[in-house]
């Protein structure tokens, strides 16, 4: 069975890996991960670490979350998280800039359910519909999400109701997307 999520995020990670090697000779680079253990770092610099995508280890599923808010998550946002261990990666959507939220490790997947809890029970206390992000912006205010109702990618502005469609699925979201190398 082939599931389009899994499969326009791994097309987008080649992406991302052929755009670092093309314009810098090497692997994305992160500072921001430096010194966290991961399966996906390839060679640690003075103050960053070289990293490659590595497969999913962990058993795939978000279960701890759907038990952690007594809510059934969608099947696309679960391939999302569980595809692959990699660093998150800078990309473009139109005029949009945006970095997708990856996992880095085990330990970052624990850390990423637990944060997914608190913005479900958020959002539930605010009485707005689900989301989950899976990606930041520029701006502290803003995050792009995959809305839990509709599957549609959304712009998310935190803590209100407004929220603007980015695209009709997550996987055709990704398939748009334009990887940046921010050296």
């Amino acid at each position: 069975m082939t599931y389009p999520v899994i499969s326009a995020l791994t097309q987008f990670t080649s992406a991302f890996v052929e755009g670092w090697q093309q314009q810098t000779g090497h692997e994305p680079a992160s500072e921001q991960l430096y010194g966290v253990a991961s399966p996906c770092i390839v060679r640690t610099l003075e103050e960053s670490v070289l990293w490659l995508p590595q497969p999913f280890s962990a058993p795939a599923s978000l279960a701890n979350v759907e038990r952690g808010v007594n809510l059934s998550l969608r099947e696309e946002g679960v391939h999302y998280f569980t595809t692959q261990y990699a660093g998150d990666m800078a990309a473009r959507f139109g005029e949009l800039d945006l970095s997708l939220i990856q996992v880095w490790s085990e330990e970052d997947f624990v850390r990423l359910q637990e944060n997914l809890i608190g913005h479900l029970v958020t959002q539930r206390r605010l009485k707005l519909s689900p989301t989950l992000f899976i990606a930041t912006t520029d701006s502290e205010m803003e995050m792009v999400s995959l809305c839990n109702l509709t599957g549609e990618v959304v712009l998310e502005h935190f803590g209100t109701s407004k929220r603007e469609t980015l695209s009709a699925s997550l996987d055709l979201f990704l398939q748009k997307l334009v990887p940046q190398v921010h050296l």
